[in-house]
């Protein structure tokens, strides 16, 4: 036993003579190899951070998109309050007007002139009326208050009345139209 062993040492430091002996006689190779390997490293971590930095500008690209789209939808919808609060002098202008006397009556006139220039002022500033006459339910733009029996199949699903205006602001729902549906 004991003589294999020491044949397995005098192998191994013939072994480590060998290997130093051919990188005495061939230095080049063993430097090609470190500096292969070197350069094998420098290229990944050249890869790493290129992948890094584009993942970074792709997000930065991202955050711009989104904050841009944030300032134009607060500029756009900025006085989205102002006209929310305007929706109720509106229905009492409709109010009024439908309770007003028959005829030519000069406070008829003003009242109808007062409201059609309003109208117009919230048309100008992207604030429309959510058509239902004649409309399909569509709970998107209407809320039921109340759903009556059809008279027949074809008005199944139609509104039948409608209880208070829904109003849109450019393509935003500011109030729903609160309707009468036939079911």
């Amino acid at each position: 036993m004991k003589k294999n062993e020491a044949n397995n040492e005098e192998l191994n430091e013939d072994n480590l003579n060998q290997e130093e002996f051919q990188q005495e006689e061939n230095p080049e190779s063993a430097e090609n190899l470190t500096a292969e390997s070197a350069l094998d490293e420098m290229i990944e971590k050249y890869n790493k951070l290129n992948d890094s930095h584009l993942r970074l500008m792709a997000d930065f690209e991202n955050y711009k998109k989104k904050t841009g789209k944030e300032k134009s939808d607060l500029i756009k919808y900025g006085g989205e309050t102002i006209f929310i609060n305007m929706l109720p002098i509106i229905d009492d202008f409709e109010r009024a007007i439908a309770h007003l006397p028959e005829g030519d009556d000069p406070v008829k006139e003003g009242v109808l002139l007062i409201h059609s220039k309003f109208i117009k002022f919230l048309e100008q500033n992207g604030v429309k009326p959510i058509e239902t006459a004649d409309a399909t339910f569509d709970t998107d733009y209407h809320e039921a208050v109340t759903m009556f029996p059809a008279a027949d199949e074809s008005q199944k699903g139609k509104i039948i009345d409608c209880t208070q205006k829904g109003y849109m602001f450019h393509d935003k729902v500011i109030r729903f139209a609160k309707v009468v549906v036939a079911q």
